[in-house]
């Protein structure tokens, strides 16, 4: 969430950034209910100290009917500061709604456009997209081969988007989880395993909508608990409403968590297989910080998603996102798309990972804050997020880059010790 007085005194900067994100916030209006409510506040205040001097001077009075005339001056005027303060909280509601609504400032080189067909390639990884001299299959058209997926019995245990892993997909899930997790250990992340729920203060407080129709969050129905959708969300809860020490930051963890999603609206995009589900296992890198290491901290988190990625020999691109693909809460983001050889007409980039800059908008949110000794006062923090691995949609690019001529699927490298063979079938 941006600052109330930011908003104020930088108005056409924060409605143009509306507009390039394709927030439907009134930014001014929200300006001029501000600027009412401070006048009100004024009011309220000026009535108070009235009311208060009122009360003082009733000891003086003359005689009997002048101290219960002030008596009387004293009640109509806490009343009239009663009134004017409900209409003021009642203001300050109704601006908080409208603020919360407005998104982060985008960073200044970010692309600039209404969604992904916007977003600048800026690198690609060490591995080139394979070339096959056979018929390429898909994911769905592998795991059903070797007995890996089951989607038709994960569509009548739990509805469409569901899935069972079995067999040699098991073993791969649990030894990304290992990969990665190891990989992440040895750069000073604190490994965490993270609640699958969350209350709707702390969904909100990261940036995500719980509650509504828009909601892509799984409620659960007579409690103030959501099945979360991503690791992100616990691990930025975990500092709010704390105050954290300067010299402990950066602090740095991997979170561990499954992800629920309903992907609502997401019919008629590429959604076969594992690629958009329900349900699904993350590796989530997440950081609070000082400001002034923030965007060193979002460029160290894409370095290492794209490491691990060259580790497991899947080619991939980085992309810069645009503005309008961006999200609320995030000042700036990069996205890890890996070559999906089963996917389209003849292969397809797919989003893998992604990593944000948050800066202070969630941590506001949060009231996230860190102490500097030797100064006066708390500043808020700022977060940043990184996907390391989302198992399901890497599952993809394993199972399709290492397809094989006679049928059968090399396993990575880097993966092998933990799965225990070199390949499927």
């Amino acid at each position: 969430m941006l600052d109330r007085k930011f908003i104020t005194e930088n108005a056409d900067a924060v409605a143009l950034n509306c507009q390039r994100r394709g927030a439907q916030v009134d930014v001014h209006h929200m300006v001029e209910l501000e600027l009412r409510r401070r006048e009100m506040l004024k009011e309220v205040e000026q009535l108070n100290r009235r009311a208060n001097e009122v009360s003082k001077s009733i000891g003086s009075a003359a005689d009997e009917s002048e101290r219960e005339a002030r008596k009387d001056e004293g009640r109509q005027l806490r009343e009239q500061k009663d009134n004017r303060q409900a209409e003021h909280d009642q203001l300050d509601e109704q601006i908080g709604s409208l603020q919360a609504a407005i998104p982060n400032m985008s960073h200044p080189d970010a692309p600039v456009g209404e969604d992904d067909k916007a977003n600048l390639e800026i690198r690609r990884g060490n591995h080139l997209p394979p070339e096959f001299d056979f018929p390429v299959l898909d994911h769905v058209e592998l795991a059903e081969n070797h007995d890996l997926i089951d989607f038709e019995a994960g569509a009548r245990i739990a509805g469409s988007g569901f899935y069972f892993l079995k067999n040699e997909a098991v073993l791969l899930e649990l030894a990304l989880q290992q990969f990665a997790v190891s990989e992440l250990v040895k750069h000073d992340f604190q490994p965490v395993i993270t609640p699958d729920l969350a209350a709707s203060e702390i969904l909100h407080g990261t940036g995500y909508i719980p509650r509504g129709p828009e909601t892509q969050i799984y409620s659960v129905e007579n409690t103030n608990l959501n099945l979360v959708a991503t690791a992100e969300i616990t691990l930025g809860g975990m500092l709010a409403g704390e105050v954290v020490e300067s010299t402990k930051l950066p602090l740095k963890m991997v979170g561990i968590s499954h992800c629920f999603r309903t992907e609502a609206g997401a019919a008629g995009r590429a959604t076969r297989g594992l690629f958009r589900v329900h349900q699904f296992t993350k590796i989530e890198m997440f950081a609070f910080t000082l400001p002034d290491q923030s965007e060193e901290m979002l460029e160290h988190f894409c370095q290492l998603e794209c490491d691990l990625f060259d580790q497991l020999g899947i080619p991939y691109r980085v992309v810069d996102t645009a503005t309008g693909d961006l999200g609320g809460p995030a000042y700036r983001k990069y996205d890890l798309e890996a070559w999906m050889p089963g996917r389209g007409d003849g292969g397809e980039w797919g989003e893998v990972t992604s990593t944000s800059n948050c800066t202070d908008y969630q941590a506001r949110r949060l009231n996230a804050r860190y102490r500097t000794e030797g100064e006066k006062g708390t500043r808020l923090l700022h977060t940043l997020n990184g996907t390391a691995i989302a198992i399901s949609r890497c599952l993809i690019a394993i199972l399709e880059n290492y397809q094989q001529a006679d049928g059968s699927i090399l396993v990575p490298e880097v993966l092998r010790p933990w799965v225990g063979k070199d390949q499927v079938g």
